[in-house]
């Protein structure tokens, strides 16, 4: 089955253990070893968290006489930013519709905030 670069990024990154596996990543290279330490789960599972997040190009593994690193891989991230981007407008228009509104209820409060 084929599935999108991005909907792998969006699928590997749904799980909040690959989120922490990467969050640490972002820290420098790891081995599976030191990727398990906080977890309490066996080195098979994160073993397959990190096939998930391989496969989805979010890290690559090296290899070092015994040494074998885990490193993340920044393109799929900038590709799901990328995308994310297009929805920005979105947003900022809620929240500046939500200062607006928040300006028009605190209006002649003696406790309203000065902004």
């Amino acid at each position: 089955m084929q599935t999108d670069p991005l909907s792998l990024t969006l699928a590997a990154l749904a799980d909040p253990t690959r989120r922490a596996i990467l969050a640490r990543l972002g820290e420098g290279e790891a081995n599976v070893n030191e990727l398990a330490e906080p977890f309490a789960i066996s080195l098979p599972a994160i073993s397959r968290h990190l096939k998930v997040l391989e496969h989805a190009g979010l890290v690559s593994r090296g290899r070092t006489a015994q040494w074998r690193p885990v490193r993340l891989e920044g393109a799929p991230l900038r590709e799901l930013a990328s995308w994310l981007e297009h929805y920005r407008k979105f947003w900022d228009e809620g929240f500046d519709k939500m200062d607006a509104l928040l300006k028009d209820l605190t209006k002649g409060q003696p406790d309203a905030p000065k902004n």
